[in-house]
C-alpha cells in the first residue's frame, strides 16, 4: 500500500483579490502591472500570484488573478478574479463589479447594499493600499472595484441567492489559504444562514440532508429560501449553533438511513463517520433487522419503523436544543414516511 497522497492548499477569493489589487496599484502608480506579486497573508504566510491581464488607463489600471482553490472541490477554482483601481476622494471605496454580489438581507458581516465583500479580504485590500502608497509616496486614496467574469452564473451554484447576496459571488477568506475539502466553510454557511433568519425575523427554520428532502420540507411548511438552512450531514453544527443563537421552531428533514444515524445519536451524519446500528433497529421494530443492508430496507421489512426513527430522531435534537420541533423522514422519491411533532 502507497502512501496516501497529500492534498493540495488553495488560495481564497480573498487573497486572490488583495494580489489583484496590489498588481493594479503598481500599475497605476509605479512602473506597470507587474508578472507576478506576493502578498502577506493574516498568518503571515507570503505566496506569489501570477498575475493575467493587466491594463493601465487614465487614472485607472486593473489586473486579474486565477484562483486556485488547490485539490478543495471549490466552484470558484480556476475563476478570474480581477481588482480595478482608481482615484477616490478620500480613503479606500469597495465597489461590485461584474460577478460579485451585492448584500441584500441583515445578518451577514457586511451591511445590506454593500458589496460582497467579506471582513478580511477588505481588510487584507486596506493594507496593501496603505503599502503601497508608502512606498510610492501617495495618498492612499482610492476605489477598489472586483469583479468575477461568470461570476453570476457561478454563484447560483452557491449558497448566496439564500443568503442575500444577489448578483454574484462573494469574496470570502478569513486566512487567505482553501484547506482541501474542509467541513469548516459548510459549516460556517450553516451559521452564516442562521444569522440571516434571526436577522429576518424568521420564527421557523429547516435543516435538510438533500435536495429532495428540501424540496419536500419546504413545500411541507412553506417556508422562504432563506428559512432553509444547508445543514447536509452536519446535524451537530446547525443545531449547536441554533443552541446558541435560538430560532423558536426547527424542522429536520431528511432520508431514512441518516435520520435513523441522527436517531442513534450520531451528529455527523455522513456514511464515512457514521452508521446505522442494525441491531439498535431491530430491538426498535421488535424484529430480526440485522440482515438487512439499509435502513431504508429495514422500514420496508418493519413498516412501523419509521415514525419510530422520527420520534427518536426529535427527542435527540431536542436534547441540543430548546425549541418547537419536528422531523421529517423520507424516502428516497422523496414520499413522506413519517412526521415527528
Amino acid at each position: 500500500m502507497g502512501e496516501t497522497p497529500k492534498l493540495r492548499r488553495g488560495w481564497t477569493t480573498g487573497a486572490c483579490a488583495t494580489a489583484a489589487c496590489k498588481a493594479a496599484l503598481e500599475g497605476l502608480w509605479g512602473a506597470g502591472v507587474p508578472e507576478r506579486v506576493s502578498i502577506t497573508l493574516p498568518k503571515g504566510e507570503t505566496p506569489e500570484f501570477a498575475v493575467v491581464g493587466g491594463a493601465v488607463g487614465d487614472g485607472w489600471a486593473e489586473a486579474g488573478v486565477i484562483k486556485d482553490a488547490g485539490d478543495d472541490p471549490d466552484v470558484t477554482h480556476g475563476a478570474t478574479i480581477r481588482v480595478r483601481v482608481a482615484a477616490s476622494a478620500g480613503g479606500v471605496l469597495f465597489r461590485a463589479g461584474e460577478g460579485v454580489g451585492r448584500v441584500t438581507k441583515p445578518g451577514l458581516p457586511i451591511a445590506v447594499g454593500e458589496p460582497a465583500i467579506n471582513p478580511v479580504p477588505r481588510a487584507m485590500m486596506d493594507e496593501i493600499v496603505a503599502e503601497v502608497a508608502a512606498r510610492h509616496a501617495r495618498r492612499p486614496d482610492i476605489e477598489i472595484t472586483v469583479s468575477i467574469p461568470g461570476g453570476a452564473e457561478i454563484a447560483e451554484r452557491t449558497w448566496n441567492p439564500r443568503l442575500g447576496i444577489a448578483g454574484g459571488l462573494s469574496i470570502l477568506g478569513t486566512t487567505g489559504i482553501v484547506r482541501p475539502f474542509s467541513c469548516a466553510a459548510w459549516i460556517a454557511s450553516i451559521h452564516r444562514g442562521v444569522d440571516v433568519a434571526r436577522a429576518s425575523g424568521l420564527t421557523h427554520v429547516a435543516g435538510c440532508t438533500g435536495a429532495t428532502s428540501e424540496r419536500v420540507v419546504q413545500a411541507l411548511h412553506g417556508l422562504p429560501d432563506h428559512a432553509m438552512l444547508d445543514m447536509g450531514d452536519f446535524a451537530g453544527g446547525m443545531l449547536k449553533y441554533l443552541a446558541r443563537h435560538p430560532i423558536p421552531r426547527v424542522t429536520v428533514g431528511g432520508g431514512i438511513g441518516k435520520l435513523t444515524k441522527l436517531a442513534q445519536g450520531a451528529m455527523d451524519l455522513h456514511s464515512a463517520r457514521s452508521q446505522v446500528d442494525f441491531a439498535a433497529l431491530s430491538d426498535w421494530a421488535g424484529q430480526d433487522l440485522t440482515g438487512c443492508n439499509t435502513a431504508l430496507e429495514a422500514v420496508t421489512r418493519a413498516p412501523g419503523l419509521a415514525p419510530i426513527v422520527a420520534a427518536r430522531a426529535r427527542a435527540r435534537i431536542r436534547e441540543v436544543i430548546d425549541a418547537e420541533v419536528d422531523v421529517v423522514v423520507i424516502d428516497r422519491a422523496g414520499t413522506v414516511l413519517a412526521h415527528a411533532g
